[in-house]
């Protein structure tokens, strides 16, 4: 088990959506939080809201920008303290077919959801590992199990995503520390994120999803997919079925290839 309480924990994306929630969540179990996002006004309404639940500072940080990450980081520790728990969960989606995407959105989107995670893990994961505890959680997608039209390099970051972060949670296992990895799988969250979405599938929510994450963490889960079942299904059919027939099973029965035909999504800084 893993106790908040007392403990320092760094969650990026932190001003808006599940971010936003799982700080308040994390507050109400008495840790301290720091919020890393790239919008200020997201952080300070943050600050606001919950000034009154207890220790939470934030920090205007573009994930994208490894020299911004380090900096901040050595701020971090120096003002605040070494971090306990890391929550990967920055991210961002262009929804369109892939002829469509420029460099910069394949760029962008390959830089917050792949390499910004690993980037941050890296500027903490030192710490951790020479105080032998801590606890790093990171926000994949169930769209890392499986392919999707309109969302193929989102998909690609996910799946990278998911890769890494399992990998490191073996390696910490195999060099026999103590720092634990969670990796979250989740279908759409209502958030705005995916905002035009039309899914078979209930589309997740927001509140719901955040306490799943924070209760994995608590619990040390290693992997999970929310719902629970997108994993069974999903692995489970792509092992009996041929592509063909995986093709139809997710496209037909589950609808998932057209759930972004109506795609907006919001606005990306």
């Amino acid at each position: 088990m893993t106790d908040l309480k007392g403990k320092i924990v760094l969650i990026t994306g932190g001003g808006s959506g599940i971010g936003k929630i799982m700080v308040r969540l994390c507050l109400e179990r008495h840790a301290k939080v720091i919020i890393w996002d790239i919008n200020q006004t997201n952080i300070d309404d943050t600050i606001l809201e919950f000034s009154n639940t207890g220790m939470v500072t934030g920090f205007n940080v573009d994930v994208s920008n490894n020299d911004q990450i380090q900096e901040i980081a050595k701020k971090v520790k120096q003002e605040i303290g070494p971090v306990d728990v890391l929550i990967n969960n920055a991210g961002i989606v262009v929804g369109k077919f892939f002829n469509e995407h420029s460099v910069t959105d394949i760029s962008r989107t390959l830089a917050i959801n792949t390499n910004a995670p690993m980037y941050v893990t890296l500027a903490f994961l030192n710490d951790m590992m020479q105080s032998n505890s801590g606890h790093i959680c990171n926000i994949a997608s169930s769209g890392g199990l499986i392919s999707n039209p309109k969302m193929s390099v989102y998909a690609a970051s996910k799946w990278a995503l998911i890769g890494w972060s399992d990998s490191l949670r073996l390696e910490m296992k195999q060099m026999k520390k103590a720092v634990n990895i969670t990796t979250i799988l989740p279908y759409y969250i209502n958030t705005g994120m995916f905002d035009g979405v039309k899914s078979k599938i209930p589309i997740l929510n927001p509140e719901a999803s955040a306490l799943t994450i924070i209760k994995a963490i608590e619990n040390n889960k290693k992997m999970i997919t929310i719902p629970g079942y997108i994993y069974r299904f999903t692995r489970l059919g792509q092992a009996l079925l041929s592509i063909n027939g995986f093709d139809w099973f997710a496209g037909k029965v589950l609808g998932i290839y057209k759930t972004m035909e109506h795609f907006t999504g919001r606005k990306q800084l």
